[in-house]
């Protein structure tokens, strides 16, 4: 696998009949935002649903974009932060599109990352029964995962993303130049995703991210390659399995550790998505190892790539932040995997053979996590 040898646009298509939108990824597409709405939606008026930070940055690009293209939108910003993703903070966007006179025929813009998109997708989801949403996802994390698949959601006090619709977006635009404005940690944390992709079914990309993350960091032609790699490999697994009743599940390699994880530290800035995915990620490897699924060194090799990128892969660099073993299992049993009562884990068989275990015995579980929050 080699990178292009220049940044270019790459249009990735997420194939569901009727349901079917592009993924566009590319520099510089933020200023073509309204023509494409136009194009799919001519006469539309929007409602542009995005948070403080990423208003401050680019919603007034955003906004001119729809305007030099005709379109009438208004702005509803909520402030920063997975705390966004509550019931009031739902309650108040769906207030703000019906006040705004947001039709079935018009459209809900959802600039910015994961918890704007989920956010805004979920509100457009149900205000009207529905109304069409464009994601233009601001982060790494947003651009190569929760922008695509139309999976929309808020946090419940229970867990993560428990309260939610599957409700696809009519058009991705990825510009890759609004990366360039992510703090590092940010960027950190959405290359956790990426390196999922490889790690779940891809085990040439996963050698080619190990020999060119660096690249991808620094903003070469290899970050556009790795965000259309990793776009086309989840448009064909949603392809196949839109509402995660089998296939999909295996996008959450990493998340059900993850998630607990999230949850247990409030989800507040001490632990963000990407990193909690990338410890549990660790841990997913790890435990495979544990069942002799796989060589310890697989697991080792998994844990040394995300180290090295620099996100945390021991549950000691967030230990100050955890609850004990009890609560972490409580949230675990929460996970939307969980079928009649029984855990169920994305384990792996070798880097990129990852798989569904439906029935994880939660003894077992419990020991292995014991013991990590025990490691130095």
């Amino acid at each position: 696998m080699t990178a292009a040898a220049r940044a270019e646009t790459t249009v990735v298509n997420v194939a569901l009949g009727a349901r079917a939108y592009d993924i566009v990824i590319g520099r510089g597409l933020l200023g073509s935002l309204g023509a494409r709405m136009a194009a799919l939606r001519p006469g539309a008026k929007a409602a542009i649903v995005t948070d403080a930070t990423v208003a401050r940055l680019h919603l007034a690009a955003a906004s001119q974009a729809l305007a030099a293209a005709g379109i009438a939108a208004t702005p509803i910003v909520v402030p920063a932060g997975e705390e966004s993703k509550s019931f009031a903070s739902f309650e108040r966007v769906c207030d703000a599109l019906l006040s705004a006179r947001i039709e079935r025929g018009d459209l809900v813009v959802a600039l910015g990352g994961g918890v704007v998109g989920d956010l805004a997708g979920f509100a457009a989801a149900v205000v009207r029964r529905g109304v069409d949403y464009v994601q233009v996802p601001t982060t790494l994390l947003a651009q190569v995962d929760s922008s695509v698949g139309g999976k929309t959601a808020i946090d419940s006090r229970h867990g993560k993303n428990l309260i939610g619709a599957f409700h696809q977006p009519i058009l991705v635009v990825a510009d890759t130049a609004l990366l360039d404005t992510l703090a590092p940690r940010e960027f950190r944390a959405g290359y956790a995703e990426i390196a999922k992709y490889g790690l779940l079914g891809d085990a040439a990309f996963f050698a080619w991210l190990e020999a060119n993350w660096k690249d991808v960091f620094a903003g070469a032609p290899a970050r556009e390659h790795a965000i259309a790699t990793s776009c086309r490999m989840k448009a064909e697994i949603v392809g196949r399995d839109e509402r995660e009743s089998g296939e999909r599940a295996l996008l959450n390699l990493g998340h059900t550790f993850g998630h607990a994880l999230e949850a247990a530290a409030g989800f507040t800035g001490r632990l963000l998505h990407g990193e909690a995915v990338a410890l549990g990620i660790v841990l997913a490897f790890a435990y495979s190892a544990r069942l002799d699924l796989i060589a310890p060194s697989e697991a080792e090799r998994a844990a040394l790539h995300l180290a090295a990128v620099g996100l945390p892969t021991r549950l000691a660099e967030v230990r100050d932040t955890l609850p004990g073993v009890d609560r972490l299992m409580d949230l675990i049993a929460q996970d939307k995997k969980v079928r009649r009562g029984k855990l169920a884990f994305i384990l792996v068989r070798a880097v990129g053979q990852a798989f569904m275990a439906p029935d994880v015995d939660p003894a077992h579980v419990r020991a292995f996590l014991a013991e990590k929050l025990d490691e130095p």
